[in-house]
């Protein structure tokens, strides 16, 4: 389990069902921005999580990880979840 972690396999791992979901929202008929909007977000916080399990540089985490937010909000907005009731 060291290995999977260290490696950053763990992250590709959680990518590849992120990317299994995406396929199989499409396949029901989900439109790409709606799959986008939805998975957007956890795939940029993963990649965070990648660049920390291998050890890159500060950047190579923090920006996934700060694009995830601006994201996320769009999404958000995109789906009127942002008003008030």
């Amino acid at each position: 389990m060291n290995a999977l972690f260290a490696s950053g396999h763990a992250a590709d791992i959680i990518l590849a069902i992120l990317v299994i979901e995406a396929l199989w929202l499409a396949a029901r008929g989900h439109a790409a921005r709606d799959i986008a909007g939805t998975l957007l977000p956890a795939v940029l916080i993963v990649l965070g999580l990648r660049a920390a399990l291998t050890g890159a540089d500060w950047p190579w985490i923090a920006l996934p990880l700060a694009a995830a937010l601006p994201v996320h909000l769009w999404d958000l907005a995109r789906r009127g979840m942002l008003r008030r009731p």
